[in-house]
């Protein structure tokens, strides 16, 4: 091998093994050879759906509109690992399921999401997702995993809803956590929140309009009060997290919506203020390709004439969580001013002490659905309006 090929192989190789490297420093706090030898102060445990009765029946059943709780963990200890895969002839399950986890005894769930949407597949879909913390493994997505530590002083409780009208015949799952003989050294629980919103344009004129191509782009307000919200709260804790599903009924980008995170009461102007949807997600110049990087990355892209369909977007801030001490608010325009529709679906994930108030009441099965596809007949239907307008004949499309 030529001598500089060979240099560059084995540059790239150390290149990858310090990247490799540096994602497990950010969560354990120390890299891995310094720490992994030392003795462990808990038992290794795990909860499965393996068959009592040795045979290989290694599942449980869901009947419809029914619930099961799948764990209840007594003592203290923190879940690291959760391992789910399902089968059923609902095609929408993974909307249609929501998981509910509960930490402590508290009467109100901390996770209220649904399944296929926490685990980074928006839309009932199953595509491959590998990120640092959740990861959809072959096959073709199937394999739903959390590697998020979730950490608990008295109880831990799973709880699966299957708000189908069909039946779960198959649902299989691991649990892997560690019990601990002291409580976790911090009152920080695990928590995640689902949203979904069709916006509507709030520009001055109504329109949708980007990119000037109606006419001069508005200014956006210098508030928050339109914009999509992908996260509220209350209490002290730090933001790790994000899955943003898109859904555009429009060839235009959807992306010049910037986000603006507020912490603590802050006024105007917010010290977090970004400058565009694709830019929050670490991307850049209106991107239409999956990539996926442990931290951020496009799992899923639209598969219309430009923008047009659905693209899942997805953010870990685990190098620099986002620390609050009395609130958080996380929002996003929906274009530029707001000025585009768009059906946004949304999970956040962060920690802090738990909340002795319920979260927003999760909507019902039939408001999680997907909208229409958008297709080449609404096109075409949109093609004979516009030559209507023109007065027919040749009329190629661009004037």
């Amino acid at each position: 091998m030529n001598p500089m090929k060979l240099i560059r192989f084995f540059f790239f190789r150390l290149l990858v093994g310090l990247f490799i490297l540096s994602c497990f420093v950010s969560i354990t706090g120390q890299s891995w050879e310094n720490q992994i030898w030392l003795p462990k102060d808990y038992k290794s445990e795990r909860i499965s759906s393996y068959d009592k009765l040795g045979g290989n029946d290694d599942y449980i059943v869901i009947p419809k509109n029914s619930k099961v709780t799948i764990a209840k963990i007594q003592g203290a200890g923190i879940i690291k690992h959760i391992w789910f895969t399902l089968a059923s002839k609902d095609p929408m399950i993974r909307r249609n399921v929501i998981l509910r986890i509960y930490w402590d005894k508290s009467p109100h769930p901390s996770v209220e999401v649904p399944l296929g949407d926490f685990f980074g597949q928006g839309w009932g879909e199953e595509y491959i997702l590998n990120s640092l913390p959740l990861v959809a493994a072959p096959k073709k997505g199937k394999a739903l995993n959390s590697y998020i530590p979730m950490p608990f002083s008295s109880e831990a409780r799973i709880e699966i809803e299957n708000q189908s009208d069909q039946e779960i015949p198959s649902f299989y799952f691991y649990l892997d956590y560690e019990s601990m003989k002291s409580e976790p050294a911090s009152k920080l629980r695990f928590h995640a929140w689902w949203n979904k919103s069709i916006t509507e344009p709030a520009t001055a004129s109504g329109k949708e309009n980007e990119w000037a191509l109606l006419g001069e782009t508005e200014k956006g307000p210098l508030d928050t009060k339109n914009h999509y919200t992908i996260l509220k709260t209350k209490g002290k804790g730090h933001f790790i997290g994000l899955n943003l599903y898109v859904d555009s009924p429009t060839p235009m980008w959807y992306g010049e919506g910037d986000d603006v995170i507020r912490i603590d009461e802050e006024v105007w102007p917010p010290r977090m203020h970004g400058t565009g949807t694709e830019d929050l997600f670490n991307t850049a110049w209106c991107p239409k390709e999956v990539f996926m990087h442990p931290y951020f990355g496009y799992p899923r892209v639209s598969e219309g004439l430009g923008w047009l369909g659905r693209t899942h977007l997805y953010r870990f801030w685990l190098e620099s969580p986002l620390v609050f001490e009395r609130n958080f608010q996380f929002t996003i325009e929906h274009g530029h001013a707001n000025s585009l529709t768009l059906d946004l679906v949304s999970v956040a994930y962060w920690y802090q002490e738990i909340i002795n108030e319920p979260m927003p009441v999760l909507p019902k099965k039939e408001l999680r659905q997907n909208q229409p596809e958008i297709n080449f007949r609404h096109i075409h239907k949109w093609r004979d309006s516009f030559r209507s307008e023109k007065g027919k004949g040749l009329i190629w499309g661009h004037e």
